[in-house]
């Protein structure tokens, strides 16, 4: 799918390269992948806790959207808590949803204190097993996360082992339903 993001939003020029293309030089590098649990169950449940932004709420991160996810919709994500908490505005610049993915990425709008994409997605493998895969890409934006730099990826990482321990739980939880 093309994105419908107009570039000159976004802070980056690579849209659209955690979906099909290699990550783009110049940028950290991340890819975390967590079974979630097998069936078409778990993969439909899974799919729509992604889409729909349970899986990120579940997580503790504020999510402002006009709806689930969708190409050219805004979100903004909110990190931290009261006055420390940072505002993350994003674009959807892809989603897919059919019978073996289902999820997402978005990009980095004005504001963000980083510059990149990050995806969410949830595959439905040949053997039946269901994975969350987080891919992302992104390089400091502003004075605070250059200063931290060498803590980003520890913190990028650990939220996106979060996200796929949250994932199971919540495609886990609406099977007992």
């Amino acid at each position: 799918m093309a994105s419908r993001v107009p570039p000159s939003r976004l802070t980056y020029p690579e849209v659209g390269a955690t979906r099909h293309r290699p990550l783009p030089a110049g940028y950290h590098h991340l890819r975390v992948r967590t079974r979630i649990g097998a069936g078409p169950e778990v993969f439909e449940a899974a799919g729509r806790a992604v889409l729909d932004w349970r899986m990120h709420r579940a997580v503790g991160v504020t999510i402002r959207a006009g709806g689930p996810a969708a190409e050219g919709r805004t979100v903004v994500v909110g990190l931290g808590a009261g006055p420390l908490r940072l505002r993350a505005p994003c674009e959807v610049v892809w989603t897919v949803a059919d019978a073996t993915a289902a999820g997402f990425g978005y990009g980095t709008l004005p504001g963000h204190p980083e510059r990149g994409e990050e995806s969410f997605v949830v595959s439905l493998e040949p053997d039946g097993s269901v994975w969350l895969t987080v891919t992302a890409f992104s390089r400091p934006a502003v004075r605070l996360t250059r200063a931290v730099a060498p803590l980003v990826p520890f913190f990028q990482r650990a939220y996106a082992r979060r996200c796929g321990r949250v994932l199971r739980r919540l495609a886990a939880g609406s099977r007992d339903r």
